[in-house]
């Protein structure tokens, strides 16, 4: 049986992943802000073979708030063996390059906020000398381009801030996933005109996600050919790459 903390866990990809790990007869502590859509998620969850749910409402922005909910989340489980962090927002380019605020809460959303939830995780796994800490990152951070550079810098960010904290935990038994989906069909993407061949469904994503925290993978691009459109857009030259409409 597992104990997995999930912050985001009514995002379509965190409760496809969720769903996955019920099937096995695991515990969950839930966090997310919509109290209704939670308590939607542990009913399914309940129904499809999941051993107890604990729902704890929170906003991730709110770093303040993190510390007391890791203290219920503790309470509840005792220990941690997979956290999964799940949240973020799809922000509008163009409104973030017009107001600097804007740009900062974006931030936040994406950035921040799973960088001060990741430092207080780590501490905690670095106690219990075991566990996966999983965090759903994304392909946009592979490299800065003009329609979502705001976003792909927070991404970037965050899969920095893991590339390190691998290399801490690693030494005392817990491993750190960063996970970079593509393209995926969920409420965030919806109206976006994203090329259908490459669009994922959730659970595809979830299926590569939980075999990926079984195989301590490190690095993780969802579905797999990512990896290699990635590779071929990092490799762009600078001189063309800025000429081009990315």
């Amino acid at each position: 049986m597992k104990r997995i903390l999930i912050i985001g866990a009514t995002s379509a990809i965190a409760t496809a992943c969720a769903r996955l790990w019920a099937a096995q007869g695991s515990e969950f502590f839930l966090v997310a802000r919509n109290n209704e859509k939670l308590e939607q998620t542990a009913a399914d969850l309940r129904v499809r073979g999941a051993k107890a749910v604990t729902l704890h409402s929170m906003d991730a922005t709110d770093v303040a708030a993190h510390p007391a909910m890791l203290e219920s989340c503790l309470s509840a489980l005792q220990q941690i063996d997979i956290a999964l962090i799940a949240h973020g927002t799809l922000p509008d380019q163009k409104a973030c390059e017009l107001d600097a605020g804007v740009a900062l809460q974006e931030f936040a959303n994406n950035g921040t906020s799973v960088i001060a939830l990741l430092t207080h995780l780590a501490n905690q796994f670095e106690i219990q000398h075991c566990g996966t800490l999983a965090v759903i990152s994304s392909v946009a951070g592979d490299r800065g381009r003009p329609s979502n550079y705001l976003y792909g810098t927070a991404k970037a960010a965050v899969s920095t801030f893991c590339e390190g904290l691998r290399a801490r935990l690693f030494k005392v038994g817990v491993h750190v996933i960063d996970i970079k989906p593509g393209f995926v069909d969920t409420p965030m993407t919806q109206g976006l005109p994203l090329p259908a061949p490459l669009v994922a469904k959730p659970e595809q994503v979830a299926l590569r996600i939980v075999k990926g925290i079984e195989l301590k993978v490190g690095t993780l691009y969802a579905p797999g050919f990512w990896a290699l459109i990635m590779l071929i857009i990092r490799s762009i030259p600078q001189p063309i790459f800025k000429r081009l409409n990315l």
